[in-house]
Protein backbone atom coordinates (compact mmCIF):
# COMPACT_ATOMS: atom_id res chain seq x y z
CA UNK A 1 0.00 0.00 0.00
CA UNK A 2 0.97 3.35 -1.14
CA UNK A 3 0.65 7.12 0.88
CA UNK A 4 0.97 10.53 0.30
CA UNK A 5 3.16 11.16 2.12
CA UNK A 6 5.60 8.20 0.44
CA UNK A 7 8.25 9.72 -2.04
CA UNK A 8 7.18 9.41 -5.65
CA UNK A 9 9.15 10.59 -9.05
CA UNK A 10 7.75 11.17 -12.57
CA UNK A 11 10.64 9.64 -13.78
CA UNK A 12 10.05 6.80 -16.48
CA UNK A 13 11.16 5.11 -19.72
CA UNK A 14 10.78 8.26 -21.43
CA UNK A 15 13.71 9.82 -19.38
CA UNK A 16 16.30 6.77 -20.52
CA UNK A 17 18.84 8.25 -23.21
CA UNK A 18 18.67 6.69 -26.10
CA UNK A 19 21.99 4.92 -28.70
CA UNK A 20 24.33 4.30 -25.59
CA UNK A 21 27.29 1.96 -26.44
CA UNK A 22 25.87 -1.95 -25.87
CA UNK A 23 27.81 -5.18 -25.09
CA UNK A 24 27.15 -8.16 -27.05
CA UNK A 25 24.80 -10.69 -25.51
CA UNK A 26 28.12 -13.09 -24.90
CA UNK A 27 29.02 -10.37 -22.49
CA UNK A 28 25.76 -9.65 -21.04
CA UNK A 29 25.54 -12.54 -20.13
CA UNK A 30 29.02 -12.74 -18.16
CA UNK A 31 28.15 -10.13 -16.53
CA UNK A 32 25.01 -11.13 -14.87
CA UNK A 33 26.09 -14.60 -13.66
CA UNK A 34 29.77 -13.33 -12.21
CA UNK A 35 27.42 -10.49 -10.26
CA UNK A 36 25.30 -13.06 -9.43
CA UNK A 37 28.26 -14.98 -8.16
CA UNK A 38 29.98 -12.10 -5.75
CA UNK A 39 26.46 -13.00 -3.23
CA UNK A 40 27.75 -16.98 -2.50
CA UNK A 41 31.18 -15.19 -2.12
CA UNK A 42 30.03 -12.63 0.14
CA UNK A 43 28.18 -15.10 2.68
CA UNK A 44 31.27 -17.14 2.80
CA UNK A 45 33.39 -14.67 3.97
CA UNK A 46 31.00 -13.57 6.39
CA UNK A 47 31.56 -15.47 8.99
CA UNK A 48 35.37 -14.41 8.74
CA UNK A 49 34.38 -11.04 9.13
CA UNK A 50 33.82 -10.68 12.86
CA UNK A 51 37.35 -11.81 13.25
CA UNK A 52 39.12 -9.27 11.73
CA UNK A 53 39.95 -6.26 12.76
CA UNK A 54 38.67 -2.79 11.46
CA UNK A 55 40.52 -2.41 8.63
CA UNK A 56 40.95 -5.65 7.20
CA UNK A 57 37.53 -6.14 7.53
CA UNK A 58 36.96 -2.75 5.64
CA UNK A 59 39.13 -4.09 3.22
CA UNK A 60 37.40 -7.27 2.69
CA UNK A 61 33.84 -5.75 1.91
CA UNK A 62 35.40 -3.02 -0.09
CA UNK A 63 36.62 -5.63 -1.99
CA UNK A 64 33.04 -7.60 -2.67
CA UNK A 65 31.28 -4.51 -3.60
CA UNK A 66 33.74 -3.53 -6.42
CA UNK A 67 33.37 -6.91 -7.29
CA UNK A 68 30.29 -6.32 -8.43
CA UNK A 69 31.11 -2.94 -9.68
CA UNK A 70 33.46 -5.25 -12.11
CA UNK A 71 31.12 -8.09 -12.80
CA UNK A 72 28.58 -4.95 -14.80
CA UNK A 73 31.75 -3.33 -15.83
CA UNK A 74 30.86 0.02 -14.41
CA UNK A 75 34.34 2.57 -13.42
CA UNK A 76 33.99 4.35 -10.50
CA UNK A 77 35.64 7.91 -10.50
CA UNK A 78 35.93 9.65 -7.12
CA UNK A 79 36.56 13.09 -6.18
CA UNK A 80 37.45 13.87 -2.63
CA UNK A 81 37.84 11.09 0.52
CA UNK A 82 35.49 9.98 2.33
CA UNK A 83 37.52 8.43 5.00
CA UNK A 84 37.03 10.51 8.28
CA UNK A 85 38.34 10.75 11.78
CA UNK A 86 36.84 7.74 13.31
CA UNK A 87 33.77 9.33 14.03
CA UNK A 88 29.61 8.82 12.84
CA UNK A 89 28.46 10.96 9.81
CA UNK A 90 25.46 11.01 8.19
CA UNK A 91 26.46 10.41 4.43
CA UNK A 92 23.84 11.59 2.26
CA UNK A 93 23.62 11.24 -1.62
CA UNK A 94 20.88 12.29 -4.28
CA UNK A 95 19.81 8.80 -5.85
CA UNK A 96 19.43 7.24 -9.10
CA UNK A 97 20.36 3.53 -8.97
CA UNK A 98 20.67 0.41 -6.85
CA UNK A 99 24.48 1.23 -8.05
CA UNK A 100 24.71 4.23 -5.51
CA UNK A 101 25.00 2.10 -2.61
CA UNK A 102 27.15 -0.32 -4.31
CA UNK A 103 29.51 2.79 -5.57
CA UNK A 104 29.88 4.31 -2.29
CA UNK A 105 30.52 1.06 -0.42
CA UNK A 106 32.81 0.23 -2.87
CA UNK A 107 34.69 3.50 -1.37
CA UNK A 108 34.36 3.69 1.61
CA UNK A 109 32.39 0.50 3.35
CA UNK A 110 29.05 1.73 6.00
CA UNK A 111 25.79 1.00 6.78
CA UNK A 112 22.91 2.15 5.40
CA UNK A 113 19.33 3.44 5.87
CA UNK A 114 17.46 1.67 3.02
CA UNK A 115 13.43 0.53 2.42
CA UNK A 116 12.91 -2.96 4.07
CA UNK A 117 12.04 -4.39 0.77
CA UNK A 118 15.83 -4.25 -0.27
CA UNK A 119 16.81 -6.93 1.88
CA UNK A 120 15.09 -9.63 -0.48
CA UNK A 121 16.68 -8.44 -3.60
CA UNK A 122 19.20 -10.74 -5.62
CA UNK A 123 23.28 -10.00 -5.09
CA UNK A 124 22.09 -6.28 -3.47
CA UNK A 125 19.56 -7.81 -0.48
CA UNK A 126 22.36 -9.96 0.74
CA UNK A 127 25.40 -7.51 0.71
CA UNK A 128 23.48 -4.57 2.40
CA UNK A 129 22.18 -6.52 4.77
CA UNK A 130 25.73 -8.20 5.82
CA UNK A 131 26.96 -4.67 6.18
CA UNK A 132 24.66 -3.39 9.10
CA UNK A 133 21.82 -2.13 7.43
CA UNK A 134 18.64 -0.17 9.08
CA UNK A 135 15.52 -0.67 7.10
CA UNK A 136 12.99 1.53 6.98
CA UNK A 137 9.35 0.76 6.71
CA UNK A 138 8.25 3.26 4.31
CA UNK A 139 4.62 2.13 4.38
CA UNK A 140 3.91 2.42 8.32
CA UNK A 141 5.04 6.23 9.16
CA UNK A 142 4.25 5.73 12.60
CA UNK A 143 7.30 3.84 12.76
CA UNK A 144 9.54 6.91 11.43
CA UNK A 145 10.33 8.55 14.86
CA UNK A 146 11.66 5.02 16.15
CA UNK A 147 14.05 4.35 13.01
CA UNK A 148 15.17 8.09 13.60
CA UNK A 149 16.17 7.52 17.35
CA UNK A 150 18.03 4.11 15.70
CA UNK A 151 19.76 6.07 13.29
CA UNK A 152 21.07 8.47 15.50
CA UNK A 153 21.70 6.23 18.27
CA UNK A 154 24.30 4.49 15.20
CA UNK A 155 25.44 7.42 14.47
CA UNK A 156 26.26 8.65 18.27
CA UNK A 157 28.18 5.15 18.48
CA UNK A 158 30.82 6.22 15.51
CA UNK A 159 28.81 4.77 12.47
CA UNK A 160 28.95 6.10 9.60
CA UNK A 161 25.37 5.44 7.77
CA UNK A 162 24.09 6.51 4.07
CA UNK A 163 20.79 7.78 3.70
CA UNK A 164 19.42 8.68 0.24
CA UNK A 165 17.07 11.38 1.51
CA UNK A 166 15.42 11.51 -1.98
CA UNK A 167 13.43 8.65 -0.54
CA UNK A 168 13.25 7.48 -4.06
CA UNK A 169 15.28 7.13 -7.59
CA UNK A 170 15.36 9.79 -9.88
CA UNK A 171 16.64 9.64 -13.55
CA UNK A 172 19.91 11.81 -12.98
CA UNK A 173 19.04 14.73 -14.71
CA UNK A 174 15.79 15.36 -12.36
CA UNK A 175 15.82 15.12 -8.98
CA UNK A 176 13.98 15.22 -5.69
CA UNK A 177 14.05 17.68 -2.38
CA UNK A 178 15.95 16.41 0.18
CA UNK A 179 13.28 15.48 2.76
CA UNK A 180 14.59 16.02 6.20
CA UNK A 181 13.72 13.53 8.83
CA UNK A 182 17.22 11.63 8.41
CA UNK A 183 18.42 14.89 9.13
CA UNK A 184 17.12 14.80 12.81
CA UNK A 185 19.17 12.13 13.81
CA UNK A 186 22.68 13.80 12.73
CA UNK A 187 21.58 17.09 15.20
CA UNK A 188 20.38 14.12 17.69
CA UNK A 189 23.58 12.16 17.49
CA UNK A 190 25.93 15.24 17.28
CA UNK A 191 27.54 14.12 14.11
CA UNK A 192 28.22 15.97 10.95
CA UNK A 193 26.43 15.62 7.41
CA UNK A 194 28.83 14.71 4.34
CA UNK A 195 26.98 15.12 1.04
CA UNK A 196 27.97 13.26 -1.83
CA UNK A 197 27.20 13.68 -5.43
CA UNK A 198 26.76 11.08 -7.91
CA UNK A 199 26.70 10.74 -11.69
CA UNK A 200 26.38 8.44 -14.75
CA UNK A 201 28.22 8.95 -17.60
CA UNK A 202 29.80 7.07 -20.15
CA UNK A 203 33.00 6.30 -21.13
CA UNK A 204 33.55 9.50 -23.95
CA UNK A 205 31.78 11.97 -21.08
CA UNK A 206 28.52 11.56 -22.34
CA UNK A 207 25.66 11.66 -20.30
CA UNK A 208 23.49 8.62 -19.37
CA UNK A 209 20.45 7.98 -17.66
CA UNK A 210 20.17 4.05 -18.72
CA UNK A 211 21.66 3.23 -15.45
CA UNK A 212 18.77 4.40 -13.17
CA UNK A 213 16.01 2.86 -11.43
CA UNK A 214 13.04 4.58 -11.99
CA UNK A 215 9.34 4.06 -12.43
CA UNK A 216 7.71 0.61 -11.83
CA UNK A 217 10.43 -1.60 -13.31
CA UNK A 218 11.54 -4.80 -11.83
CA UNK A 219 15.40 -5.22 -10.01
CA UNK A 220 16.47 -7.77 -12.50
CA UNK A 221 14.60 -5.33 -15.86
CA UNK A 222 17.19 -2.74 -14.38
CA UNK A 223 19.96 -5.22 -13.78
CA UNK A 224 19.62 -6.62 -17.23
CA UNK A 225 19.72 -3.13 -18.54
CA UNK A 226 23.01 -1.91 -16.89
CA UNK A 227 24.49 -5.02 -18.24
CA UNK A 228 24.10 -4.19 -21.51
CA UNK A 229 25.76 -0.51 -21.27
CA UNK A 230 29.26 -0.18 -22.43
CA UNK A 231 31.94 1.68 -20.75
CA UNK A 232 29.52 2.88 -17.82
CA UNK A 233 31.32 5.14 -15.62
CA UNK A 234 30.20 6.60 -12.31
CA UNK A 235 31.29 9.32 -10.30
CA UNK A 236 31.03 10.38 -6.99
CA UNK A 237 31.44 13.87 -5.44
CA UNK A 238 32.43 14.33 -1.93
CA UNK A 239 31.58 17.69 -0.77
CA UNK A 240 32.72 19.72 2.79
CA UNK A 241 31.49 18.37 5.89
CA UNK A 242 28.15 20.21 7.05
CA UNK A 243 28.15 20.58 11.36
CA UNK A 244 24.38 20.05 12.62
CA UNK A 245 25.08 23.08 14.55
CA UNK A 246 25.48 24.86 11.14
CA UNK A 247 21.21 24.86 10.60
CA UNK A 248 18.78 26.16 12.40
CA UNK A 249 16.76 23.19 12.01
CA UNK A 250 16.62 19.60 10.24
CA UNK A 251 14.88 21.37 7.25
CA UNK A 252 17.72 23.72 6.79
CA UNK A 253 20.49 21.02 7.23
CA UNK A 254 18.20 18.87 4.71
CA UNK A 255 18.81 22.19 2.16
CA UNK A 256 22.18 22.71 2.76
CA UNK A 257 23.03 19.03 1.74
CA UNK A 258 20.97 19.33 -1.02
CA UNK A 259 22.20 22.56 -2.36
CA UNK A 260 26.15 21.01 -2.10
CA UNK A 261 25.23 18.47 -4.07
CA UNK A 262 23.70 20.45 -6.67
CA UNK A 263 26.62 22.33 -6.28
CA UNK A 264 29.15 19.73 -6.74
CA UNK A 265 26.71 18.68 -10.01
CA UNK A 266 26.49 22.13 -12.10
CA UNK A 267 22.77 21.99 -11.85
CA UNK A 268 20.23 24.50 -10.46
CA UNK A 269 20.89 24.53 -6.23
CA UNK A 270 17.85 24.52 -3.61
CA UNK A 271 18.18 27.40 -1.26
CA UNK A 272 16.77 28.88 1.43
CA UNK A 273 15.69 32.14 1.21
CA UNK A 274 17.29 34.85 3.61
CA UNK A 275 15.77 35.67 6.78
CA UNK A 276 16.67 38.36 9.48
CA UNK A 277 20.02 36.88 11.16
CA UNK A 278 20.19 34.04 9.44
CA UNK A 279 22.77 33.92 6.00
CA UNK A 280 21.54 32.67 2.66
CA UNK A 281 23.05 29.01 2.78
CA UNK A 282 25.54 28.12 -0.17
CA UNK A 283 27.04 25.05 -1.91
CA UNK A 284 30.69 24.51 -2.01
CA UNK A 285 32.00 22.53 -5.15
CA UNK A 286 33.27 19.01 -4.14
CA UNK A 287 37.17 19.26 -3.43
CA UNK A 288 38.75 18.49 -6.58
CA UNK A 289 41.52 15.95 -6.24
CA UNK A 290 40.19 12.52 -8.03
CA UNK A 291 40.86 9.34 -7.07
CA UNK A 292 40.55 6.79 -9.76
CA UNK A 293 39.07 3.02 -8.79
CA UNK A 294 38.18 0.45 -10.75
Amino acid sequence: MSHAWMPASPCGDGCLTSGDPEVGPARRAARLAAAAGVVPLALLVAPALVALRRPARERLVRLVFRGVLVAFGVRLVVHGSLDGAGRGALVVNNHISWLDIIGINAVRPMRALAKKEIAGWPVLGGLVSRSGALYLDRERLSTLPATVRELAEALRGGSLVNVTPEGTTWCGRASGRFRPAAFQAAIDGGVPVRPVALRYRLADGRETTRAAFIGPESLIASLRRVSRLRGLVLELFVCPELAPGRARDRAELAALAEAAVHAALGTDAVLLPRTAGTATPTATTATPTADTRR
